[in-house]
């Protein structure tokens, strides 16, 4: 299989005593191409510096949700002004998430509209990170989606049936974690079994949500298998063929990636 890991943070320190062992075992397992996520402004030269190091890792910039109070504020040309690097392929992760309420609301959702803004002009899709904000999440993205197109992907999608009819309708994609193969995933995997193959990615969230069976280690891109091998379980398929489904889509997607990288 030629997989994709559309969604981990290499740049975290779980991985920095090994970082190139970890991307070694990620292309002996067939993932030849990893998203490294950006979840603060502040750290982005990182973030790049790691992509632009490794052949076949990209990146993406922009504040999670949590970070929103922490961070600096920005303004939508300097975020636009840092996607001009060729790997630099997404905007996010961004967001709303209520279950901790690590930044205010309103914080967190003036966030979320700017990284928009600047997937909108840039053409780049906006990496969406939801928990316990189903219903804002879907209205922002709507009501935003009324002032100009632009592409996206709910990563780590593990809530409801309406959230992804919602951002389907949208034109977005969904993009499967580790949390897929969890014992009490059945809700979960029962949604899976109805989306359209042409709108999955996959993905690790790496370090975190190791999946079956690895969980309880710290997850890497290499355990993206796993995840293609429960999708191809749920839908009929061959993990080969899942794999070249959820590659596909994801060089549809981000396609300011090289199908050759």
């Amino acid at each position: 299989m030629t997989l994709v890991d559309s969604h981990c943070h290499l740049d975290f320190s779980e991985f920095a005593p090994e970082l190139d062992g970890v991307i070694a075992r990620a292309r002996m397992a067939g993932v030849t191409v990893m998203q490294t996520i950006c979840t603060r402004l502040t750290e982005f030269d990182r973030v790049h510096a790691i992509a632009k190091a490794h052949e076949g890792v990209y990146c993406s910039v922009g504040v999670h949700p949590h970070h929103v109070a922490e961070e600096p504020v920005f303004d939508v040309p300097s975020l636009i002004s840092m996607t001009e690097d060729p790997r630099v392929i997404g905007i996010g992760e961004t967001g709303l998430d209520y279950i901790y309420d690590n930044s205010p609301r309103k914080a967190q959702c003036e966030s979320f509209r700017a990284h928009i803004a600047a997937a909108r002009t840039t053409g780049l899709p906006v990496i969406v990170h939801t928990r316990s904000a189903d219903e804002d999440t879907a209205n922002i993205l709507a009501d935003e989606m009324r002032l100009g197109s632009f592409p996206g992907v709910i990563h780590c999608f593990s809530t409801s049936r309406d959230l992804a009819e919602a951002a389907l309708s949208l034109g977005f994609y969904i993009s499967l974690s580790g949390i897929l193969t969890f014992k009490k995933a059945d809700a979960l995997r029962t949604i899976v079994e109805d989306l359209p193959l042409d709108r999955l990615l996959v993905e690790t969230d790496a370090p975190y949500l190791a999946p079956v069976p690895k969980r309880g280690k710290r997850n890497e891109p290499a355990f993206v298998t796993h995840t293609v091998e429960c999708i191809a379980a749920l839908r009929g398929l061959t993990p080969d063929e899942v794999g070249r489904l959820t590659t596909a889509n994801f060089f549809t997607l981000f396609s300011k990636a090289s199908r050759g990288a």
